[in-house]
């Protein structure tokens, strides 16, 4: 069999005896063929938004209009998700103030180069655009206290509009259960602290707070009242296949919309689990899988059908490496991912620190398997991080039979962010 891999922007590819193959664990995403174009999906979804008045009528008598964006990070297609909601709006109100807030989350500051590739120069050139800062303190206010008990503080520009609406897409999140919706508000233009709070260490160790589960998420609670507090008043958010482009448009209310794309996700992209010695997993590509830290969620799918004491083999290019230097210090603790996972459950909610969530996830998966990267990054920072690092698909194959002592069945996962495992 030959194995492809989406990999940065290009693709690994390797053979593999076809008796070892457990199975290729894919969803249906790919095959899907919607009825209308992209730019035809998302106005029908314009047009008939779900539980909520068109963006027209929204737009009716407000002056301070604020459409959230996502940010770098996300292969949202913004190019055509954005300029249909922008012309929606001005019809129902030429004159109101419109700016585009991006929602960093506690990512770094978008470059305006990253900009003009997600939206286009036109838009960059012409719209007011405010990028989030999750630590500019004097930008944040607060607006009310989260179900689990934190201060939810945010950004002042969405605090302050008369419309707040948001674009996004909808994937597997192996934390939240799914991305999209109300996460443009919590975390997207969420204070750091809120956003830390929300991330605690007895949260995400949650058995609901796992990819494709809503209800009973400790996580997903917090979100919604984040997103309702905000009043965050309408959403539009697409599925996309793993050529980024839109196969199914949702807008409305932000968290009934967003349930029925969750709600269609989930009926193209649940596999379940066959477990294997080996399991082979991906980031699903550029932009996804630009640092260490945004690989763990592929990592997740691997977790999720690894037979216990198995390998899992990750394929993310990680150019920025790390993506996190807190994430980093603490993966390359001298202490076994056993012990790093045993203190991070012990802390307080109010005395999360950066990136902790992603550390937890990273050192239960090690705690339990080993983990061989395939990437750009430095082999002695993948390494000093408690993994095994490979340049190809092939030496990374090699690498965990010899790990394992023996070749050992293998299950594929090529899009191991958009693929659910049950």
């Amino acid at each position: 069999m030959l194995i492809s891999l989406p990999y940065g922007r290009t693709r690994l590819t390797a053979e593999l005896a076809d008796n070892r193959i457990a199975a290729v664990l894919t969803s249906r995403l790919e095959a899907y063929v919607p009825a209308l174009g992209e730019r035809e999906l998302v106005e029908a979804a314009l047009r008939a938004p779900i539980g909520s008045p068109t963006l027209e009528e929204l737009a009716k008598g407000k002056e301070n209009i604020v459409l959230i964006a996502s940010d770098h990070t996300r292969p949202v297609p913004s190019k055509v998700l954005v300029p249909p909601m922008l012309e929606a709006l001005r019809r129902g109100n030429p004159d109101a103030k419109l700016t585009i807030l991006i929602a960093t989350g506690c990512h770094r500051g978008t470059t305006t180069e990253e900009l003009v590739e997600k939206f286009g120069p036109e838009i960059v050139a012409k719209e007011h655009i405010v990028i989030h800062d999750c630590a500019a303190e004097e930008d944040m206010v607060t607006i009310g206290t989260l179900p689990s008990g934190g201060e939810l503080r945010i950004n002042r520009v969405a605090a302050e509009a008369d419309l707040l609406i948001s674009e996004g897409f909808i994937e597997p999140h192996f934390f939240a259960g799914f991305s999209g919706g109300r996460k443009s508000v919590l975390p997207g233009i969420a204070a750091r602290e809120t956003v830390y709070w929300n991330h605690n260490a007895q949260f995400i160790a949650s058995d609901f707070a796992r990819t494709g589960i809503l209800e009973g998420n400790p996580i997903h609670a917090d979100m919604i009242y984040a997103a309702r507090t905000a009043k965050l008043a309408f959403i539009c958010n697409v599925v996309i296949n793993a050529k980024h482009q839109v196969v199914g448009a949702f807008a409305g209310d932000c968290e009934q919309a967003h349930i029925a794309g969750t709600e269609f996700l989930k009926g193209l992209c649940q596999s379940e689990a066959v477990p294997a010695d080996i399991v082979i997993t991906t980031n699903n590509g550029y932009p996804l899988d630009q640092n260490i830290y945004q690989a763990v969620k592929g990592m997740t799918a691997g977790e999720a059908t690894c037979a216990e004491g198995g390998v899992i083999i990750m394929a993310a290019a990680c150019n920025d490496g790390h993506g996190g230097e807190s994430f980093r210090k603490t993966m390359a603790a001298d202490k076994s991912p056993a012990q790093i996972l045993e203190e991070i459950q012990a802390t307080p909610r109010e005395h999360t620190v950066p990136d902790q969530w992603e550390s937890q996830i990273l050192a239960r998966i090690l705690s339990r398997f080993r983990v061989v990267l395939i990437s750009e990054a430095d082999p002695e920072l993948v390494r000093s991080m408690k993994m095994h690092p490979a340049q190809d698909l092939s030496q990374a194959i090699a690498l965990a039979e010899e790990l394992l002592g023996r070749k050992g069945s293998v299950t594929v996962i090529p899009e191991g962010i958009s693929t659910i495992i049950r």
